[in-house]
């Protein structure tokens, strides 16, 4: 048995752990934090498969972005143990069959693959220098393009939110006026 082995059964383990975790835990902040956790176990099977770059996106998107997304909903449903609904016991059973037959077909699924269909730290089809090469020999100008689309997208969101806030009527707008001349705040 090889390092790499060891490291996927680590891996392995951890990521079952992980996600077992983000089930189980009874606070949502906390199973946002197993949830990162999950993608890093995750992260480091995409390294395993010599995928540095799904690797690195892994880890930015979701375990970056979206999880800092879910924590700001978390925090804003003010979530309280006290508010919770009671759930039906009908509810708890009918999940425990879904998750039964989901488990059925995936053993199912799992039952006829091939153990050495994957390649460990072998290739060279997840590598960022083969990715650039594509990106920037053959698809150098739909890349170009979609720069400048998400260029003109930030330039706006900048522009409207620099706006100054008028309002479409003159009235909203005088009182508007009226009330910061008698708090003395400037406009910008």
């Amino acid at each position: 048995m090889g390092i790499t082995q060891i490291l996927f059964y680590i891996l392995a383990f951890a990521s079952l752990f992980c996600a077992v975790a983000v089930i189980t835990s009874k606070n949502p902040v906390f199973s946002v934090i197993w949830l990162i956790a999950t993608f890093f176990t995750i992260s480091g099977h995409y390294i395993l498969l010599n995928a540095q770059f799904l690797a690195v996106v892994n880890i930015i998107v979701y375990a970056g972005a979206i999880m800092v997304l879910f924590l700001f909903v978390i925090m804003l449903m003010n979530l309280d143990k006290n508010l919770e609904l009671p759930k039906n016991r009908w509810i708890r059973l009918i999940g425990a069959i879904s998750g039964g037959c989901l488990l059925l077909v995936l053993i199912a699924a799992l039952r006829t693959t091939d153990a050495n269909m994957t390649q460990l730290g072998g290739g060279n089809i997840g590598l960022i220098k083969n990715l650039g090469d594509v990106l920037f020999k053959q698809y150098v100008v739909p890349f170009e393009l979609s720069s400048i689309l998400f260029l003109s997208a930030m330039v706006g969101a900048v522009v409207i939110g620099k706006s100054e806030g008028k309002s479409r009527t003159p009235e909203a707008d005088k009182r508007v006026a009226a009330a910061r001349a008698s708090m003395n705040v400037k406009s910008l």
